[in-house]
């Protein structure tokens, strides 16, 4: 579908405003699900990497079916699917409330969750493309910034209510709230289209009636040849006309040529409707395979390959923190009278200050939101690596806080994915990268547990987070840099309808 030019504002505020709404209600749980975390394994008892797998599969998950997602949001649009996400978290949430073991929290906190934020979060990043162009940095920044402003809230909201109500109780209310997420999908109106049809639509006006529409005295001209026939020799007959079997044979001579004529037309017909049925039917599967065509034509693309190798191992090493490091508190020896705030917040709010800054940043055209994209991952690996120099809550804190704000580039992650592949193959190339962070995101906590389970601490574990970090880092920056694209060019030309990052920030 063509879209008209995005207004960059109007009611495109008003889808800022409610897609932010949105994902702070989906995503405030789930991203604060290291205070649940640790409840859980007090609860069930299991190992750490094992418990660690409900929080991961609830980050992972939604990301893992980015393309079924994207296919959704394509399909029926960004306001249904936002309306039925909403139904998929709280339900998901309630469901978890009576979770009788850790088996049970894998299909209902992380499976059903996890789904339900992940076609809310492409529902909303899609509309909100879909209404900025020159602002679209800032949007995306303020949008992603629920996420983590979710977390900052529900990382206190969730242990004062397991205070007072209970592990089931918090999970009970959380999911409650998150039922305001319909009113949020319900204001997600979608950007008009352009006033000239799609082509698919014009080919179908174009055929003829006769082949789509058959009148019902056409579909049933032998019953009422039939009738016709029976009526008149029997009226004949009742009347004690004299030549009644004369008329008969004669009626029957003439209707029986109006039978053959009619049936050759008939025919003719049918025939035409199914050969019209067979093209049309081609046509689409060629649309089908033209469409994969496309996306895989995505990976000729040097930066976008990158960008997926480098996405899956930021999210192996960068994702664990904001899950664990309230645990690697607690195996640091940290008192609990030095807590002035849990970890996890301190994440939370420095991730909604990194959203914003770098997305502002993004929208200046004196910067290469690729390169800035690579310097905030050779950040994280390097704040990763010494985390296990960390022993007192207020290194912790420092760190959690560098973290936090360098895991804000998720603001941006969409604005390069645009800029690498062009707004009209977004909803492919992010649907592909999504699944391979989601796939980063499900590995890497229990991954780090398994380290811990084996070695007794976090050292080792952080250091092999920081280097997959560092390697994802360094990969993407050989393929963004200008000698690279210089060879690449004279070597090959990119296909139509695909952009090298070079030509796409200049455009």
């Amino acid at each position: 579908m063509a879209f008209r030019k995005p207004p960059d504002g109007g009611w495109g505020w008003v889808i800022v405003a409610v897609s932010f709404f949105a994902q702070f209600l989906c995503y405030g749980s789930p991203l604060a699900v290291g205070v649940l975390y640790l409840e859980w394994l007090d609860a069930f008892g299991e190992g750490k990497g094992k418990t660690a797998w409900v929080g991961s599969l609830a980050n992972g998950i939604g990301l893992l079916a980015s393309p079924v997602c994207s296919i959704c949001v394509s399909s029926f649009g960004a306001r249904p699917v936002a309306i039925f996400s909403g139904f998929m978290v709280a339900g998901g949430l309630m469901m978890s409330s009576f979770a009788p073991n850790i088996y049970f929290l894998y299909v209902s906190y992380g499976m059903v969750v996890g789904l339900g934020c992940g076609l809310l979060y492409t529902a909303t990043v899609t509309i909100t493309c879909q209404y900025f162009d020159k602002r679209r940095g800032l949007a995306l920044g303020l949008i992603s910034t629920g996420s983590s402003v979710g977390l900052f809230i529900y990382a206190a909201l969730q242990r004062e209510l397991i205070e007072l109500y209970g592990l089931d109780g918090c999970l009970l209310i959380v999911g409650a709230l998150s039922l305001n997420i319909l009113a949020c999908g319900s204001l997600m109106r979608p950007l008009e289209s352009s006033s000239s049809p799609p082509p698919e639509k014009m080919l179908v006006d174009k055929v003829p009636d006769q082949y789509f529409v058959y009148h019902e005295k056409e579909k049933t001209i032998e019953e009422n040849i039939s009738i016709l026939e029976k009526g008149y020799i029997d009226e004949k007959c009742v009347n004690n006309v004299p030549d009644c079997k004369q008329d008969s044979i004669l009626s029957k001579n003439v209707l029986s040529s109006i039978n053959i004529n009619e049936k050759d037309t008939y025919k003719k017909k049918v025939v035409e409707q199914t050969n019209f049925c067979k093209q049309l039917a081609k046509k689409k599967w060629q649309l089908y395979l033209t469409y994969w065509k496309d996306t895989m034509v995505l990976f000729k693309n040097k930066v976008f390959s990158a960008l997926f190798v480098a996405i899956l191992l930021f999210d192996i090493g960068g994702f664990p923190p904001s899950l664990l490091m309230e645990d690697v508190a607690r195996s640091a020896n940290i008192s609990e009278d030095d807590y002035y705030m849990p970890l996890i917040s301190i994440i939370g709010i420095m991730t909604t200050v990194g959203k914003l800054l770098l997305g502002i940043l993004a929208d200046f055209k004196w910067v290469n939101t690729l390169y800035l994209y690579v310097t905030t991952l050779l950040m994280t690996g390097v704040a990763l690596f010494a985390i296990p120099f960390a022993k007192s809550y207020l290194t912790l804190a420092m760190l959690s806080g560098v973290l936090g704000f360098l895991t804000g580039n998720w603001s941006i992650f969409p604005y390069v994915t645009t800029k690498t592949v062009g707004i009209e193959k977004l909803t492919h190339a992010y649907g592909i990268l999504m699944f391979f962070a989601g796939l980063g995101n499900s590995l890497g906590p229990p991954i780090v547990g398994w380290f811990y389970d084996w070695t007794q601490e976090y050292n080792t574990a952080f250091y092999f987070s920081g280097f997959c970090v560092l390697l994802g880092g360094f990969l993407l920056l050989l393929a963004a840099l200008p000698c690279w694209n210089a060879c690449t060019n004279q070597s090959s030309k990119l296909p139509p309808n695909t952009y090298s990052y070079k030509v796409a920030s200049n455009a």
